[in-house]
Parts: structure tokens; sequence; C-alpha cells
């Protein structure tokens, strides 16, 4: 029996998601394999990991400039090659699990775990072969440390694979998959049933906003932006996702009761019912994280991008600009003029979901499976 590993570190929710999905397709069609996932930063470091991944979070929430920041100087300089050696150092700890558990394979869904898992196939310390899931639409050398010593690369798009090319990385090793995302978002779901279950008509546009989730990044901009959907458009209705942030809850409802449109608006804390909502919606209203953006895409449905985190949400952001499936609100942007700029002009909404077929990979977690299976 095949044995597979599965990486993953909780900086943001798109890492875990990823190899969740691996995980979930592995478990499901191949009976031969077996898998386990693993943070492997909370594996080599209980302490080091929650001091990390709390200060990626209060930096997101409160700092988002000086995330922005450590990005662009992690790409190159000092604090790459700090990162390079920690995570070497790091690497001695998890060298403990792979010789317990002796993977044929190892996959990782964050760069730290690919730059361990390649430091120590370079010192001939492990075989297993290594996988590489890079789960957002813009390129970090961070992802590529290790590049000689890692097997297979999974991108989201062209423009991806280009770019590791022109990094000396053989191409026959870059496949271009799109992000793992769960195998709910193949489901031809009822538009009907899920529209009675919300109270909502088949007659109005559907929108879909996510308003930042436990972070509350950018909760002030995020009430702005709400308050102009609600307030200009009337026939639309919004399904309002606050997540783990109550202040979110209370500013949706409070504007929603302000706007008297109780009957038009759905305010949720928390759903496990994102591929069901997508599937019903006309648009959504987003940050543009990785596995947010390829959900958004395998569901057809155009972006409204806000509060990108600086760093590799903003570059997510402009690509997804720039490819005709988003549009950006930015800080100085008006609200209104970019909803009317949609609403108002019936071909809009169109041409962007078609763009979003030449994007969409529908299939990625199958694909990924089926050529590390092979390996």
């Amino acid at each position: 029996m095949k044995k597979i590993l599965i990486f993953y570190a909780s900086y943001g929710g798109g890492h875990l998601n990823a190899a969740k999905s691996i995980e979930e397709y592995f478990i499901k069609n191949y009976p031969d394999v077996e898998t386990k996932l693993i943070d492997c930063m909370k594996y080599v470091n209980v302490v080091l990991e929650k001091i990390t991944t709390t200060a990626y979070k209060e930096m997101a929430k409160k700092m988002p400039w000086a995330w922005g920041k450590i990005y662009e100087d992690s790409q190159k300089g000092p604090l790459a090659h700090i990162s390079s050696r920690s995570n070497k150092i790091m690497a001695i700890k998890l060298l403990k699990l792979l010789k317990s558990e002796l993977p044929d394979f190892i996959i990782s869904t964050h760069p730290f775990g690919s730059q361990m898992c390649s430091y120590l196939k370079r010192k001939g310390k492990i075989s297993s072969g290594l996988a590489t899931i890079m789960t957002d639409f813009a390129p970090h050398d961070q992802w590529i440390v290790g590049s000689d010593y890692t097997d297979l690369f999974f991108v989201a798009h062209n423009k991806m694979k280009d770019y590791l090319i022109s990094k000396n990385i053989p191409e026959s090793k870059v496949f271009v998959t799109g992000i793992p995302i769960s195998s709910r978002f193949l489901i031809d779901f009822s538009k009907k049933s899920i529209l009675d279950e919300l109270g909502f008509s088949e007659n109005r546009k559907t929108v879909l906003f996510f308003g930042g989730g436990e972070y509350g990044l950018g909760k002030n901009r995020t009430l702005e932006i709400f308050e102009s959907l609600i307030t200009y458009f009337d026939n639309l209705q919004v399904i309002a996702i606050s997540g783990k942030n109550p202040k979110m809850k209370e500013g949706f409802l409070a504007l929603e009761k302000k706007a008297n449109k109780t009957c038009t608006i759905k305010v949720l804390e928390y759903t496990n019912k994102v591929p069901e909502f997508m599937s019903i919606s006309d648009f959504v209203i987003t940050k543009p994280g990785g596995l947010t953006t390829s959900e958004s895409l395998a569901s057809s449905l155009p972006m409204v991008i806000i509060n990108p985190i600086p760093g590799q949400e903003e570059e997510n952001a402009q690509f997804l600009e720039d490819t005709g499936v988003g549009i950006w609100i930015r800080k100085n942007s008006s609200p209104k003029e970019v909803f009317e700029s949609i609403l108002n002009d019936p071909n809009k909404l169109l041409k962007m979901k078609e763009n979003t077929f030449i994007l969409s990979k529908r299939n990625s977690t199958s694909d990924i499976c089926k050529i590390i299976n092979r390996f």
C-alpha cells in the first residue's frame, strides 16, 4: 500500500482546505493509498507555530501593510535567507516523523513543508517523492526554495508555470491543474430548493457577500460596501456571511434593519453550504484568497474583490481583474459606481462569467491525485 503524508500550515484556511480536499479524494478513490494530514509547523514546534500564526492573524487584521512588507521582503534579501535557514533547523525535528511514517510520497500545500522536505532530500535523509501545491494565483520564490529536490509542482494557471520555468525549473515538473477544491463544488444543486430554503425569489439577482471572517479585515470599508449594495440596488437578494466575526454580523444586521430589507437579506455567522450558495449566485463579493477564488471560478462566479491583504492577495486581485473575471473595489473607488458598472450593463456580468470558464479548473483535485498516484 502506498503511503502519502499531506503537510499544511495554519496561516489562513486555504492551505488546510486544499490539503483536506486532496486527502478526501484519495480516501474515496484510491483504497490502496493510505494518507495522513499533518500541520507541519505545529509538529516541529507547537510554541513557534502558535506565535507565528497569531502574529499573522494580528498583522492581517491590524497592520496589513506590515504583512505586505514581510511578504515582499521574504521574496529576496535577508528575510528570505532567514526563513530558509530556520526551516532547515526545523527540518531536523520533522525528520523524526518521516523516519517513523516512512511515506512513499509527501504533498505540501505550504512552502514551509516543501522547504523542510527538500532540505532533507538534499541531505540524503529521505527519498520520498515530493509535490508542492501552490495555493495562490501569484508565484512567490519561497515556494520554490529547494526546487531541485521537489518532483512535482501544481499551479493555478499558465503564467505561474511560465514563471517557474523562468526560474530554471524543468517544464516536466510543472502542472497547471488549479488549486484543489472540494468535490462538493462539482454537484449540480437544485437552485429552486436553495432559494426556497432562504426565502428568496427566482426573479431577483442573488449576491453572495463574504465579510472577511474572523480577522475582521477592513470592517468599516466592508460595511460601507455592503450598505451601498443594499441601499442603491433594489432588485437584489444578498447572502451575507459574517464568519467568526460578531462585530461584522452586528454591522450587517444593523444595516439590514436600516434599509428595511429583511426579506431580501440573509445574514449568517457560519455556513457549510458555500457550494450551494455559490451555485445560485450571480456574483460574489469577497477577499481574493486562493481557495475562495478557485471555488468561485469553479462555480462560474464573477468576483467583486474587496480588502485584499497586501502581498499575495493584492497580486491575486490584480490577476483576476486583468483576466476579466473580477473587479477590484480599491480604497478610493466608489462601491456604487462599481456595482452600477456590473448591474446596469447586461453584458458585463455575462462576459465576466464567460471568462471564468477560461480560468476555471473544476477537476483540479482529481487531476492532482491522478498525477501523484502515477509518479
